[in-house]
């Protein structure tokens, strides 16, 4: 039985909480193929989590891998109170066969429903829930409520800029005005703000009152308040007198309020929140702009980007610069052209700003590196163009860039402050450094204004490779202490903490600050580093180190890059391929196969191994190395088999559009051919 702490999950006697009948329906479920996993714990945070504990019980259990499987992540349990109610919907994920999971789950418990979220989704657990002859909940059915709000405020459609909902009924309407009748209560009203102003139906005397009740209970932090994001809009629609001072103290987080009201205030405003960079006000600015004194798009962006270059401002602000460019430019009448790719427009237009004369460079060096993996997406969608005049200017717009291409992109590199998911859609390509990458990498380093996240991708790329100096080593020695002791999570990421990284490198150098660090790390505290402390025996490594390695590993810790470090440091030791060392481990005992199999694809390329601590289904690297795994002619079949399985499950071909950067269908169709070419590997498998 896995007990979840800090739930309570039997209230009183007789009166048994979601969670109590949930848990008692799932323990019910299993067989034909189908195992329901246990509810979660914290340990299984993500879907990989959720699909690695499916790996471990089919291994402890004997179950087939071929078994399909169902289960929940603590992300998706956050749909429980503490009570046990279910407060959201319960959101199921699964593996293997669609269809044997939908039969194995069936209609639900009693008083629920399972929605099926189709071949790509997950699948949705919430009560049934009563309404009246309108289709509205009582007011104190917290449930019924819940989902009510949940549907009208589902929008019917989207845009770069906008959504767009379907209208109320009178008696919606007139049931949401109802809630924000009488006293006001903050935290109630934030439900039913939204969807009235979504409608622009919320009422002068409604706004003034939220208004109020905000301003009184928030002073000071304005933001903290969910429901102001209704609230501004309707009070610069209303044209309220206090409207602009709410504005201004909110700051950049109101720009796309305030872009939707254009006026010389609002542009002011923006312009100034611009300037610092702020993606959000640099977009919106850009609307406000183009809406009341440029009406031309190209020339509204050229009087922006110089201004933004003139007062310095983040190279990041010419990226969200021509993200607006692109959004006004596609959502112009007559720039749709018939294609299956939904995103040719942006595409093209992107591929063609690149090469704009019309533009200054920073701009069209924010394209180059926006089109970076566009070229072959447009190319095969212009080859669907019914139009050949159409065909052929596309065509011609990928030649021009891809002759301007390395012009504008030497000495660039990506956006090191954003999602780091976005860094590692990228890796691939950095699995080779030319000399303006080196250099570019290099010089983030040395950059006091690079953050952990920067120094962390960079520094990892250039060891890998080989590349890494003194220089870098010294250019970080003063911000180790004090910024690199930090606790910085990787566990999702391609590259170590930058800490275990600049500690191999110090080892590798002999250089003095070694013996410093190797201290910090042999402390107790802080806890964070203990996970990841042997990690740092990849640096000039030894007998000595491999052996504590090994122990860790055969003891069962958990692991969090150590088989994949003690691969590597003993192919160093050993002047081998790591790949013939995770060969060797191959039903070992005291090695767990999902983490092996993981290791033996992550070294295909030891000049960049791949840190992530699970095989990523989406990823463009992960993909390459399970095929070269796959065809490696210097491996064993067991190991070769270990990449075909890889090879099988990516989302490759079974979700395409998933994978990013996008795939092209010439991409998934050669993916497909390969898989097909080794059918009679994958049946022996």
């Amino acid at each position: 039985m896995v007990v979840l702490v800090g739930l309570n999950t039997d209230r009183t006697a007789g009166q048994r909480s979601d969670l109590s009948r949930i848990k008692a329906w799932w323990r019910t479920l299993g067989g034909d193929g189908f195992v329901a996993l246990p509810p979660p714990t914290r340990s299984r945070y993500t879907q990989s989590d959720g699909h690695e504990d499916a790996a471990e019980l089919f291994a402890t259990r004997g179950i087939p891998d071929t078994a399909s499987f169902a289960y929940w992540h603590w992300q998706s349990h956050d749909a429980f109170a503490r009570s046990g109610d279910l407060r959201g919907v319960l959101y199921l994920h699964w593996g293997g066969d669609h269809a044997t999971v939908a039969t194995g789950l069936g209609e639900g418990p009693p008083g629920y429903r399972i929605v099926n979220g189709g071949p790509q989704g997950a699948f949705r657990l919430d009560r049934v829930t009563a309404a009246d002859a309108d289709g509205l909940p009582g007011p104190e059915d917290t449930v019924g409520v819940r989902q009510f709000l949940a549907r009208i405020d589902e929008p019917r459609s989207r845009s770069t800029r906008s959504a767009e909902y379907d209208p109320l009924t009178a008696a919606e309407e007139r049931w949401l005005h109802d809630r924000l009748s009488g006293p006001v209560d903050l935290d109630a009203a934030v439900r039913f703000t939204a969807p009235l102003e979504h409608r622009q139906a919320l009422t002068p005397d409604e706004a003034a009152r939220l208004l109020s009740a905000w301003r009184e209970t928030y002073a000071g932090r304005l933001t903290a308040w969910p429901g102001w994001r209704s609230v501004l809009p309707a009070l610069l629609r209303q044209e309220h007198p206090e409207a602009w001072e709410v504005a201004a103290e909110l700051g950049a987080d109101a720009a796309y309020a305030l872009a939707a009201h254009p006026s010389p205030r609002s542009l002011e405003l923006l312009r100034a929140w611009a300037l610092t960079g702020d993606d959000g006000a640099v977009r919106g600015w850009f609307r406000a702009h183009h809406a009341l004194r440029e009406p031309d798009p190209v020339r509204a962006a050229h009087a922006l980007s110089e201004e933004l270059t003139e007062h310095t401002a983040p190279e990041t602000a010419q990226t969200s610069l021509l993200q607006a460019l692109r959004e006004a430019v596609t959502d112009e009448p007559g720039t749709r052209p018939l294609t299956p790719d939904a995103f040719f427009p942006l595409l093209l237009a992107t591929v063609r700003f690149a090469t704009d004369e019309r533009l200054p460079r920073p701009l069209r060096v924010a394209a180059a590196k926006t089109a970076t993996d566009t070229p072959a997406r447009v190319r095969e969608a212009a080859g669907r163009l019914t139009d050949a005049a159409e065909t052929a200017e596309a065509l011609a717009a990928v030649d021009r860039y891809e002759t301007v291409r390395d012009d504008l992109l030497a000495g660039t590199g990506p956006d090191l402050t954003g999602y780091e998911g976005g860094l590692g859609d990228i890796y691939h390509r950095y699995r080779t450094l030319s000399p303006a990458d080196v250099r570019w990498l290099r010089d983030r380093l040395a950059d006091p204004a690079t953050g952990v996240q920067g120094i962390a991708f960079c520094l990892e790329l250039l060891y890998a490779h080989g590349k890494a100096t003194e220089a870098d080593l010294v250019a970080l020695l003063p911000r180790w202490k004090k910024e690199l002791t930090k606790q910085y999570r990787t566990t999702y990421t391609e590259w170590r903490h930058p800490l275990v990284t600049l500690t191999c490198l110090a080892q590798d150098l002999g250089h003095p600050a070694a013996d410093a660090m190797l201290a910090w790390w042999s402390k107790p505290k802080p806890l964070w580093k203990e996970p990841v402390r042997l990690l740092t025996h990849l640096g000039a490594p030894d007998e000595a180190k491999a052996a504590e390695l090994w122990e860790f590993i055969v003891s069962g810790g958990h692991d969090t890059g150590h088989l994949m470090t003690w691969v590597l440091l003993r192919a160093r030791l050993d002047g081998t391929h790591p790949l013939h060392v995770a060969e060797r481990l191959i039903d070992e005992p005291g090695i767990r196969p999902y983490v092996l199999h993981r290791v033996l694809i992550g070294v295909a390329d030891p000049a960049q191994p791949l840190w992530h601590y699970a095989i990523d289904p989406r990823s463009h690297s992960w993909w390459h190395r399970a095929q070269e795994v796959a065809d490696d002619p210097r491996l064993s079949d067991a190991a070769r088999a270990i990449g075909m399985k890889a090879a099988r499950e990516h989302y490759v071909t079974r979700h395409p559009d998933q994978v990013r950067p996008p795939l092209t269908e010439g991409e998934v169709n050669a993916a497909r051919a390969w898989l097909e070419a080794r059918a009679d590997r994958t049946a022996a498998d």
